[in-house]
């Protein structure tokens, strides 16, 4: 599977046009993604989401990992 880059705005403080609070959040939630893209994960606006909540704290493990069960994150 080729890599196929994603729209990272540092400036806008977006990912995919997915909004972030604060760089820090941004940086996290894009290595997380990049890091699961070499196994395939291929990133969408609503994977991107789910990700962001867990880093700013909003859903919990458990939780994000029902979510990437039930493939949640596909659109």
């Amino acid at each position: 599977m080729p890599y196929t880059p994603i729209a990272i705005d540092r400036k806008a403080l977006t990912i995919m046009d997915i909004p972030f609070p604060d760089l820090d959040t941004l940086e996290t939630t894009a290595e997380a993604i990049g890091s699961n893209m070499f196994e395939g994960f291929t990133p969408t606006r609503k994977g991107i989401e789910i990700i962001r909540d867990y880093c700013l704290g909003k859903i919990s493990f458990a939780q994000l990992a029902t979510a990437a069960r039930e493939r949640a994150y596909a659109e």
